[in-house]
C-alpha cells in the first residue's frame, strides 16, 4: 500500500504515464475521438456551482465535438463516489471528471478511500478558481481582518467561525487562517451555508466563510461585512473587497478549485485534444465573463500544471488538517 507521503510526491510525469501507441495509431485515434457522447461526471447535485460550470463549459464542448458531452450528476460521500465512479471507467476518452479540491484533501480527511487521487487519475486541465469569503455580523466589532485577529487574540477560544461543512474548502480555509494568524477560534459546522447564514446575520455565530459567489447578494443588500478574500488576488465580481494577504497576512492564498481529470491511461492523443479544446472554450470572451460573473477565476492549465497543481495543494492541506484534527467518517 503507498503512503501518503509517497503519494504526495508522485511526480507529474508518473501522472502522465501513457501507454505507447504507433505513431500512425495515435494519430488516428486523436483524429476519430470523439465519435459518440462523452460523459461528464458533476460531484454534486443539479443546481449548485459545480453544475452551472459543467453546463456552461459542456455545452460548448458538445458544439466543438459535434458530440453531445452529457452531465451525470453523482453527488454524496464530498465527492468520493464521482471520484470512484470515474476511476472505475474505462480509460478511453468518454468519461470526464469534474473534480474539485476534495481531489487533494479527502485522503486526508477520509480513514479509508476506495481509490488513489493520483495514481487513478489523468489531469486535464483546471478549469477554475473560486475566492472564498470571510464575513461578520453587522454587530460584530471587527471591520477588518486586522481587527478580527486582535479581537480573537483578546478573547482566545471564545470566537467562533461558521463553515458550511466539516472538512468544505472553506472549513480548511479558515483553519489555514486561524493557524497563520496564531488564533484560537471555535468552528461551528453547518450542513450547508444557508442554516449559517440564518445564523450570521443576528450575530449567533461570530464569523462565515464560505463561497463567495452565495454571499455577494447579502453583501451588497447590507447584510453581513465582508472582511476579506483568502485568494491571492480580488476577484472581479467584488473588485472592492480587499485579500487577506492585503489586509494583514501577506502571502495568504487559500482557492477552491475545479479541474477535468480523465481515468489513468486515458491515450495521451486523447488528453491533448481534450486539454487543447477545453483552454479554446475557457479563453472566449462569452464564456469567460459568464464564469467570472459567478465569482470565479477561469484558468485553463496545462496538464502538466495540473499535476503539479495538485501535488502542491495536497502538501499544503495534509499538515492543516493533521494539526486540526479534521476526519470526515462516511
Amino acid at each position: 500500500m503507498i503512503s501518503r507521503r509517497q503519494l504526495v510526491h508522485l511526480s507529474a510525469a508518473s501522472a502522465l504515464a501513457q501507454p505507447t501507441l504507433g505513431l500512425f495509431g495515435r494519430a488516428a485515434l486523436a483524429q476519430a475521438w470523439p465519435n459518440r457522447h462523452v460523459r461528464l461526471i458533476v460531484p454534486f447535485p443539479p443546481g449548485g456551482g459545480a453544475d452551472t460550470i459543467a453546463r456552461i463549459v459542456a455545452a460548448r464542448l458538445s458544439d466543438l465535438w459535434g458530440q453531445q458531452v452529457v452531465i451525470e450528476n453523482k453527488g454524496g460521500a464530498g465527492g468520493n463516489l464521482a471520484a470512484e465512479a470515474t476511476a472505475r471507467s474505462a480509460p478511453d476518452g468518454y468519461t470526464i471528471f469534474l473534480a474539485g479540491d476534495f481531489q487533494a484533501t479527502n485522503i486526508f480527511l477520509t480513514p479509508k478511500l476506495s481509490y488513489d487521487p493520483v495514481a487513478d487519475f489523468t489531469p486535464v486541465s483546471l478549469v477554475v478558481l473560486y475566492p472564498i469569503v470571510m464575513v461578520v455580523p453587522n454587530s460584530s466589532p471587527s471591520h477588518s481582518i486586522r481587527d478580527f485577529i486582535a479581537h480573537a487574540k483578546a478573547n482566545p477560544g471564545k470566537v467562533s467561525f461558521a463553515s458550511p461543512g466539516h472538512g468544505t474548502a472553506p472549513h480548511l480555509a479558515a483553519e489555514l487562517f486561524r493557524r497563520t494568524a496564531g488564533i484560537d477560534l471555535v468552528h461551528v459546522p453547518y450542513r450547508g451555508a444557508a442554516p449559517a447564514i440564518q445564523d450570521l446575520i443576528p450575530g449567533r455565530v461570530d464569523s462565515f466563510f464560505n463561497n463567495v459567489a452565495p454571499v455577494v447578494p447579502l453583501m451588497q443588500q447590507g447584510q453581513v461585512r465582508a472582511l476579506a478574500l483568502t485568494s491571492a488576488k480580488r476577484a472581479p465580481a467584488v473588485p472592492d473587497l480587499p485579500t487577506v494577504g492585503e489586509s494583514g497576512l501577506p502571502g495568504f492564498d487559500v482557492s477552491g478549485w475545479y479541474a477535468f481529470f480523465v481515468p489513468a491511461k486515458t491515450p495521451n492523443e486523447i488528453v491533448r485534444k481534450m486539454h487543447a479544446d477545453t483552454a479554446a472554450v475557457l479563453a472566449e470572451p462569452a464564456i469567460k465573463r459568464r464564469l467570472e460573473e459567478l465569482g470565479l477565476f477561469v484558468v485553463g492549465s496545462t496538464p502538466e500544471e495540473l499535476a503539479q497543481f495538485h501535488k502542491s495543494e495536497m502538501e499544503k492541506w495534509g499538515p492543516v488538517i493533521k494539526e486540526a484534527g479534521i476526519s470526515v467518517r462516511e
